[in-house]
């Protein structure tokens, strides 16, 4: 179902069973195949493309090129960069051991989730069976092998985590404004917004 107030260029490529909710936009030659859905106020840039059963949540935005593979499922409030590649077969062959064609049946979907808020970088890789946590960011052009925790920064290849972010996208900072570290503990703040945060190893949660 699309709803009528939704945008969609006449090039663009809609496959049955697509759904796509009101206010979005799908531009200039975006492919979207069967069974996807796509939430409220979502933009789909050009060229992008979005597999069969792919959920995107609401106000998410697909950039040019960017393609999402199925498996796939973005919650609300998600960026996806221009070029980015969200992969789903940690194992891909063209063939099967004894030469045949591979089908459908010979391969397992590892899937990914990109979690309410995050950001993938500009021409970033996430590799299938890897989950992006809330408000996180993936610098661009990394390669995500491993699960990114929620406010967490990544970059490089493979992607490992240089510090730690806001929900409005600015690093956090420690008492005297320096940029905090990947193993940085204790209580920090966000320059832009005024927001806290607090981080024990691994977890980055906002003050209450």
């Amino acid at each position: 179902m699309i709803d009528p107030t939704a945008r969609v260029h006449p090039t663009a490529d809609l496959e049955a069973d697509v759904s796509i909710g009101p206010g979005s936009s799908v531009w200039h030659r975006a492919q979207i195949r069967i069974g996807a859905r796509i939430g409220a106020q979502c933009v789909i840039g050009r060229d992008a493309f979005i597999d069969e059963g792919v959920t995107l949540g609401d106000r998410v935005k697909v950039q040019n090129l960017a393609l999402v593979y199925h498996g796939v499922t973005v919650e609300d409030g998600v960026f996806i960069g221009p070029n980015a590649i969200l992969t789903n077969d940690r194992y891909p062959r063209a063939i099967t051991a004894d030469g045949a064609l591979a089908r459908a049946e010979d391969w397992i979907v590892s899937p990914i989730v990109l979690h309410t808020g995050c950001s993938i970088g500009a021409g970033a890789v996430v590799v299938a069976g890897t989950d992006v946590g809330r408000f996180a960011t993936v610098g661009a052009g990394s390669v995500v092998t491993r699960s990114v925790p929620d406010h967490a920064l990544v970059a490089g290849n493979p992607a490992r985590r240089l510090g730690w972010v806001c929900g409005c996208g600015q690093r956090l900072a420690d008492g005297d404004g320096a940029q905090v570290r990947a193993n940085f503990e204790g209580q920090t703040r966000c320059l832009r917004c005024s927001a806290t945060y607090t981080i024990t190893g691994d977890v980055c949660v906002a003050a209450s």
